[in-house]
């Protein structure tokens, strides 16, 4: 089983849902999310901690993921955990030919495998990204927690290509305190947009 895994033909399936799209670029489209087990870049205020441990969740063959995707959207969007720990390959080619679109959700830490449609990335100052994700990146989105978070945006953006679309996200046990700071700072600074988790405005997956 652990040689499929290394070959993406199975993945750590922590959860599949069909929702609306809270953050960022498609914020407020429908969307399919496959989520993986398995992160090592360990944010502290991560949400969804249970995704860390890969072993916690059940390797499942990538084509019955597929085939579940399929009945709900024309947009899946895979995220984690981290999902560019596992190959992403045999996903994305099976998703692209059921002619979805197909988004990843990623810090950018490990090699980028897989064939994607949108690329949104938001890096750690744990684990930097990759240079291929920086160069590949759609979208760039920095949570914001504390003032040393817009000095690691203006670094990151200087890092990401120059069509990739710029965005501060409150965290959102911070959102009270941090949203006043970065209203001020986009207004300052336009080339970057807030995104908010309209998900959980919405009380939505």
């Amino acid at each position: 089983m652990q040689i499929q895994v290394d070959k993406g033909e199975m993945l750590p399936l922590m959860e599949e849902f069909y929702t609306i799209q809270g953050e960022g670029y498609y914020k407020g489209t429908a969307a399919y999310f496959i989520r993986l087990g398995g992160c090592d870049v360990g944010c502290h205020w991560c949400d969804v901690k249970e995704s860390w441990n890969a072993d916690l969740h059940p390797p499942t063959a990538a084509k019955d993921i597929v085939e579940n995707a399929e009945k709900y959207s024309d947009t899946i969007v895979v995220t984690g955990g981290e999902p560019l720990m596992w190959d992403m390959t045999l996903l994305t080619n099976l998703l692209k030919e059921k002619q979805l679109k197909v988004h990843i959700e990623t810090s950018g830490a490990y090699p980028l495998t897989g064939t994607w449609d949108w690329i949104c990335l938001s890096p750690k100052k744990l684990k930097l990204p990759t240079e291929e994700v920086y160069a590949k990146a759609n979208e760039l989105k920095v949570i914001i927690y504390n003032k040393d978070d817009f000095r690691f945006a203006e670094e990151q953006a200087a890092k990401v290509n120059k069509d990739c679309i710029l965005y501060m996200q409150p965290e959102w046990s911070k959102r009270d305190k941090v949203i006043p700071e970065i209203v001020d700072y986009v207004m300052k600074h336009p080339k970057w947009k807030v995104s908010l988790q309209t998900h959980k405005y919405l009380n939505i997956p």
